[in-house]
């Protein structure tokens, strides 16, 4: 059984059932009648559209990614991972697109097109367009990260505000007194990236309560632009004994300008940090960090939009994720704090 045989039985054109299972033309109820009545009747078993068209959704969900040339982060790729394998499980397919600049009509195209029953949405700026463009549109969708005032959505995030405080505070219980924060690029930040800002509120607060000695900069995503960035640190601020950074792209590089300059990591230089797992174990030497938990709460984003295109007005909710630092190679006694104690 296929278009050609279901068309000339219901009376329609090719396109006409095509349109009807897709979505992509109007087409009358009484003629979307005739044509499930037809597949009814034969006995077809439907594909994925034809499922669809008969529970009135696409069983495809968006999930909008940072700009096609940027190149994803492994916790950026963590979350889509996630995200792809939560749906599978959940029968669902993925349209994956892109978001920013060039890419803003793939994006209108998936809000506006009836391509899909939800979006998740990722890398949230503090300010947001286009969390107020889905709103504006009624198409139910999930955030991994928040806006500044995240009430009217549901999430998922990561508590970068809280854990940059605590990698503020492991270092200083190991006698570090002059610290940096490496956060992301300037251009993301600059324009309201919700975890750069929220890791520059952590730092200040968590600086201030021990009375340490700190300074910010923003680093390119690569590890280049944290060789580059370290170097600069370093020459600017050769009091700095620690690191702590959201910029898991960068880490290697820091590593290797810290090499450069004839200082070991732990033993003259303490970096940490929050990254994905996998990235912070298998670098070397391997990060002391928060482990960001992508699988969970990839699942989590996609759960919680089958919840809402369920039933659209059920309450939002949110996650937000605090997991504990693992310690690893990367952190140890500040220099002369060893011998003192």
């Amino acid at each position: 059984m296929n278009i050609g045989e279901i068309a000339k039985r219901a009376g329609v054109s090719r396109s006409t059932v095509s349109y009807a299972l897709t979505g992509r033309r109007p087409v009358s109820e009484e003629t979307k009648r005739r044509i499930l009545a037809v597949i009814d009747e034969l006995g077809y078993r439907p594909n994925a559209a034809a499922r669809a068209l008969k529970e009135g959704r696409t069983r495809t969900i968006g999930l909008v990614i940072p700009p096609a040339g940027q190149r994803l982060t492994d916790m950026q790729l963590g979350f889509v991972a996630s995200v792809v394998d939560a749906a599978a499980r959940a029968d669902l397919d993925v349209l994956l697109s892109p978001s920013g600049g060039e890419h803003d009509r793939s994006f209108e195209r998936v809000v506006t097109g009836r391509r899909v029953d939800g979006v998740i949405l990722m890398e949230i700026r503090l300010e947001d367009d286009r969390v107020a463009r889905l709103q504006a549109s009624g198409l139910p969708f999930v955030g991994i990260g928040r806006t500044r005032h995240p009430e009217d959505m549901s999430w998922v995030d990561v508590d970068y505000e809280a854990l940059i405080a605590k990698c503020v505070h492991h270092l200083a219980a190991l006698g570090h007194r002059q610290l940096a924060l490496v956060n992301r690029n300037a251009e993301l930040v600059a324009a309201g990236y919700g975890p750069g800002h929220r890791a520059q509120a952590g730092f200040d607060r968590a600086i201030a309560e021990r009375g340490l000695r700190g300074v910010q900069v923003c680093c390119g995503d690569d590890a280049q632009a944290g060789q580059s960035c370290l170097q600069q640190l370093l020459a600017e601020h050769p009091e700095l004994t620690a690191i702590a950074t959201i910029n898991e792209a960068a880490v290697s590089g820091m590593y290797r300008a810290l090499a450069e300059a004839g200082l070991t990591v732990p033993g003259d230089f303490s970096i940490a940090g929050v990254a994905a797992r996998h990235w912070a174990e298998n670098l070397h030497p391997p990060l002391t960090a928060a482990d960001v938990p992508a699988d969970e709460m990839g699942a989590r984003a996609v759960e919680l939009l089958i919840q809402r295109i369920a039933d659209p007005a059920t309450a939002h909710r949110h996650l937000l994720a605090a997991p504990p630092i693992s310690l690893r190679s990367t952190t140890g006694p500040a220099p002369g704090h060893r011998r003192a104690i």
